[in-house]
């Protein structure tokens, strides 16, 4: 019976080939948790590692334009003194 060999991380990367735009906020972040991870492991290949640290950079980049993005939507309701909302602020203003 023949065995094929194929690296342990192999099977971990093809998991994360996922496309980005594809993921949820959540799943994205995950991947990246698991991409650092992987690379702090040290048991990685430099050849994989790059590949995992270009990956791992996309999922950041995706992960900062949504929280951008959602930040941006969120607006803080200013209320009167009867509780009737009277403005909404930028999220973060005093």
């Amino acid at each position: 019976m023949t065995r094929l060999l194929v690296p342990a991380n192999a099977a971990a990367m093809d998991a994360d080939a996922k496309p980005i735009a594809d993921m949820t906020f959540e799943d994205a972040l995950r991947a990246l948790e698991d991409t650092v991870r992987k690379l702090e492991s040290g048991e990685v290949p430099l050849d994989d590692s790059i590949k995992l640290y270009e990956r791992g950079e996309a999922l950041r980049k995706a992960c900062q334009a949504r929280l951008d993005a959602a930040q941006a939507k969120i607006e803080q309701i200013v209320a009167n003194a009867d509780g009737q909302a009277t403005a909404t602020k930028p999220f973060g203003e005093g």
